[in-house]
Parts: C-alpha cells; sequence; structure tokens
C-alpha cells in the first residue's frame, strides 16, 4: 500500500472531522478510510487518532503528524502543479483571505474577472479584515492593504494604495478650510474602527517626518463605504481608501482636503507564504490580479 495514499486517508479524516464525513467527501467507503489510517498508525508505531463510537480527536502525535505531512503533501502537489505549468488548464482550489473593504468596493471585481477566466478553479474567497495566519489556518494567498513590513512571507505589490481624507461641501462651510491635519482636533471626524490606527490617523509632514492627530466624532463604523455616506452626510471628516473615494470623485459630494499631508508607503499586496515550489494556480492567481490592476487603475 502506497504510503502516500495512507497520508491522505489520515489528512482527509482530520479536516473533515469524521470518518463518515471524509468518506462522503472522497468517494471513498468509511471502512476503507479506517483501513487506511489504521494501517498509517501500525507502520508509525504510535496512535494518531482517539476513536469513540460518535467522535473522534487527535493525539498529541496526531497533531505533529498532521501538521508536518500536511506540509509535506502541499509541496509534493505544488511540485506536480509546476510540472504541469506549461498547460494553460489551471484546476484546483485556491483559499483567499480579502479583507471587506477589497472584496465589497469595485476592485473586488477583479476576484469574480479571475474566476470568470478560470472555469476549472474553485475561488474561495473568505472576507476578514483581521490579518490571518496564512499557514496555520490553510490560506493560500491574502490580499492586505497596508504598509508593508518584514515577514516569513512573500509579499508583491498589486496596486499602490493611498487614503484620501475628505469632506462634504457643507461640512466645510460650516466649519471653514481645513489647511492642516492638527485643525481634525477640533473638528468631527467619522471614524472607521478598521483601521489600525483607528482615532489617531497618520500624516505624513513636509519635511518627510510622520505623526498622528487624535480625532473624535459621534459616528464610529468598520465599514469605509458607511464612513463615506457619513461624511455625504456631512456628519464629519472622513478618512476613505482611495478605490472607494474614486466611487464618488466626480459628483461633488465630497471635497478631499489635506492631500499633500496624506502617507504614500501603503499599497495593495499578495501575501503567500514562502514555498519551495509555489503552486502554478497561485502563481497564474497573482500575475492576473497584477495585470487586472495595470489596466484598471
Amino acid at each position: 500500500m502506497d504510503t502516500l495514499t495512507r497520508i491522505r486517508a489520515f489528512i482527509d479524516v482530520v479536516e473533515a472531522e469524521g470518518f463518515s464525513a471524509a468518506a462522503r467527501k472522497v468517494g471513498r467507503s468509511k471502512a476503507l478510510l479506517s483501513k487506511y489510517v489504521r494501517e498509517l498508525e501500525d507502520d508509525l508505531g504510535a496512535l494518531l487518532l482517539n476513536r469513540t463510537t460518535r467522535q473522534f480527536s487527535l493525539t498529541e502525535a496526531g497533531h505533529t503528524y498532521y501538521r508536518t505531512a500536511s506540509d509535506i503533501l502541499k509541496e509534493i502537489d505544488n511540485l506536480a502543479d509546476l510540472v504541469r505549468e506549461g498547460s494553460k488548464d489551471l484546476k484546483g482550489r485556491i483559499r483567499v483571505s480579502a479583507p471587506r473593504t477589497f472584496a465589497d468596493a469595485a476592485v473586488g471585481a477583479s476576484l469574480i474577472d479571475f474566476a470568470v477566466a478560470h472555469p476549472d478553479v474553485t475561488l474561495e474567497i473568505i472576507s476578514d479584515d483581521r490579518f490571518v495566519d496564512l499557514v496555520e489556518e490553510g490560506y493560500d494567498v491574502a490580499i492586505r492593504i497596508t504598509r508593508l513590513e518584514d515577514s516569513g512571507l512573500i509579499a508583491r505589490k498589486l496596486s499602490p494604495f493611498t487614503l484620501v481624507a475628505c469632506a462634504s461641501p457643507e461640512f466645510l462651510k460650516r466649519h471653514g478650510p481645513i489647511k492642516h491635519p492638527s485643525q481634525l482636533a477640533d473638528v468631527p471626524c467619522v471614524v472607521d474602527t478598521n483601521g489600525r490606527f483607528l482615532n489617531n490617523w497618520r500624516f505624513d509632514d513636509q519635511d518627510g517626518s510622520s505623526y498622528t492627530v487624535s480625532v473624535s466624532g459621534r459616528l464610529e463604523v468598520n465599514s469605509p463605504l458607511t464612513a463615506m455616506r457619513a461624511a455625504e452626510a456631512g456628519l464629519g471628516v472622513a478618512f476613505l481608501p482611495d478605490f472607494v473615494y474614486r466611487q464618488r470623485a466626480d459628483t461633488g459630494t465630497l471635497v478631499p482636503i489635506l492631500e499633500n499631508y496624506m502617507p504614500t508607503d501603503r499599497g495593495i499586496y499578495a501575501i503567500y507564504p514562502h514555498r519551495r515550489y509555489l503552486p502554478a494556480k497561485v502563481r497564474a492567481f497573482v500575475d492576473y490580479l497584477t495585470q487586472w490592476f495595470k489596466t484598471h487603475q
């Protein structure tokens, strides 16, 4: 019996959280999967699963074996993808983490366009504003809107990104022109709680130095789209992603302010784990997004 077959059976059972569910998922009998896992345990001389009539749990050895075996199988599958890379027929599943801000905005169409272009690829998009752990949570790639920091991950810049401070024309008439970021401490602002700095908004001064201004207002939201609508309603100054602001740029409902003080060190990145063999489907996905942003910005 092929050891890899036994390992795959074990991983299928763990990820499906049971023999019956795994059997339905992979199209094999429960008895056969149980046989494979038992043979694997016999080969290793260690119990991997605690079984009862209704449930199972991983032993300590099972946890260790699952983590390492999963990585090994991914490398084997990735190597096979690499060999087949000359083929235009991409297949398989890509698990993507993307901020809700990205997925819900116009730029989220890049993900849909990729799915349309590659009908044999299953694209699983998880919209989550937190920074997921790609390795531990099993993601192939993450879209992040951020200032790039050192990590053990590989990053590819898809597009520049800036924030836009803006307010409605009526708001600016009431509160007067805002010429310097320090003035924001004295006027109502709409705080987007998804932002990393919350109500401490960061600016770059003319000499290149950075500083923050503490802002406040009577409306806090966790959506830039809602923040945009609140700013249009005259409830305060909003900090919006540039790709969200562009939805209203030509309407006159919002006026950009403090343009010379906005940080320019952020970007939209595709982040993926460092792997010796990057799957062809992931490479094609990142290449597609890179080209998409070149033609849609």
